[in-house]
């Protein structure tokens, strides 16, 4: 199955992802593709914490990650690839050219932000910006866990989500 979602979650590894999406989706592998982190050390091994040992987590840059994407979506095993933000997620899908479905996972509350769903908030930079990614062949919807319906970016942009 390879890479089964694409996602963006601010907070990158955490419980939702490892268990709520990992265990229904039966992942083996997670890609956290973040500059800063692939490059430090103590970063990785705080997120290495969050992973159960039999689940592999691997840092890459995105130049790195997109080098890659082809390996891991021909892999047998399922996989999810995530990054923390929109501009990280857009330029590997800019360096790949492969990604064709985005999941909002968890953009939370900062100032600038304005609710859009319960754990969606955006600028108006950010909104512009999940719209050129959509008008580029992008499909981007919002779900928070698998047992959720996922909310298509229209409705996340007017706030009219679950």
């Amino acid at each position: 199955m390879s890479v089964a979602l694409y996602r963006i979650d601010d907070r990158l590894i955490h419980g939702q992802v490892v268990v709520g999406w990992g265990q229904p989706l039966n992942v083996a592998f997670i890609v956290l593709v973040d500059d800063a982190v692939a490059a430090s050390d103590w970063e990785q091994d705080l997120y290495r914490a969050g992973v159960p040992p039999e689940m592999e987590l691997a840092f890459e840059s995105v130049e790195s990650a997109a080098a890659k994407l082809p390996a891991l979506e021909a892999r047998a095993e399922v996989g999810i690839v995530l990054t923390a933000d929109i501009d990280t997620m857009q330029r590997l899908i800019d360096a790949s050219g492969r990604i064709t479905k985005v999941n909002l996972g968890g953009i939370h509350h900062r100032a600038g932000r304005d609710a859009k769903l319960r754990f969606v908030f955006l600028t108006a930079k950010e909104e512009g910006q999940l719209r050129a990614m959509a008008q580029g062949g992008v499909t981007v919807t919002a779900q928070d866990v698998p047992a959720c319906t996922p909310v298509p970016l229209g409705d996340v942009l007017a706030g009219t989500g679950a």
